[in-house]
């Protein structure tokens, strides 16, 4: 799910592309791209404990004190991510802003349904390779010798009433 057209367009490319290449094959048929904004309308496309990994890579950082509500890791979003987490899910984030990241990281923190995984849980975790130096942002960041930061975090079981 994703909000910026060009975004959404590249990625339906590369999908079709994949599938083409792959024409013989199962690959890259469980993949698609749905534009949309996911603050708004997340829970209308994915069932409870839907998702197992949930993925936000250079979001944008909204610098300026009044946009901080629309940042996309949010106490009140974060509980909808929870809701189509199942447990065990993972979220991954990914930012070359460290205000960002440190915002990310603090209400990730807080939040009683995540706990956040180690760096060398990260370090082994091949989706966390991919989103550092596969990514179309993440190359971009490394041609500017920028730094990348990390947090990803496990969808932990409700709490016993």
């Amino acid at each position: 799910m994703e909000i910026r057209v060009q975004v959404t367009q590249y990625v339906e490319d590369r999908i079709i592309a994949l599938r083409k290449q792959n024409r013989n094959s199962e690959k890259y048929q469980n993949i698609g791209v749905i534009r949309g904004n996911a603050m708004k309308f997340l829970p209308n496309f994915f069932h409870h404990s839907q998702l197992s990994k949930i993925f936000f890579c250079f979001p944008d950082p909204h610098f300026k004190q009044r946009k901080h509500k629309a940042r996309i890791v949010t106490n009140t979003l974060l509980s909808e991510y929870a809701y189509v987490l199942k447990e065990g899910g993972i979220i991954y984030t990914i930012t070359d802003v460290l205000d960002l990241h440190e915002w990310m990281v603090q209400h990730l923190d807080e939040h009683p349904l995540f706990e956040r995984l180690s760096t060398e849980w990260e370090d082994q975790d091949v989706c966390v390779k991919i989103m550092r130096n596969s990514t179309e942002e993440g190359k971009k960041v490394s041609r500017n010798k920028g730094s990348k930061y990390v947090a990803c975090y496990k969808r932990l079981p409700n709490p016993e009433c």
